[in-house]
């Protein structure tokens, strides 16, 4: 991501939304869209978007994760760790 944002405000990118999104594709940055001077919305290319996704679902389990440590829920790592070395030296 750049220094700088990307703005563009809403006019433009109703004049020129074709340019707007290869930008936004091309450099992976987002294109921040204003309304009456004001952010309204954020373009971003599908890859960026789909990155962005699966990292929120990573951090997302790993919340979940710490939750369940915090209230006692879950294996402890010595017994998982016996479990995938049972499954994994079995024929």
């Amino acid at each position: 991501m750049s220094a700088m944002p990307n703005i563009v405000p809403i006019s433009e990118l109703r004049q020129d939304a074709s340019a707007i999104v290869k930008r936004a594709s091309s450099t992976g940055d987002p294109v921040f869209i204003t309304q009456h001077g004001r952010a309204s919305a954020v373009l971003v290319s599908a890859g960026t978007y789909e990155r962005t996704q699966r990292e929120l679902e990573i951090l997302r389990i790993l919340a979940q994760g710490e939750a369940d440590i915090e209230s006692g829920v879950g294996v402890d790592l010595d017994v998982v760790m016996t479990e995938a070395d049972d499954l994994l030296s079995r024929p």
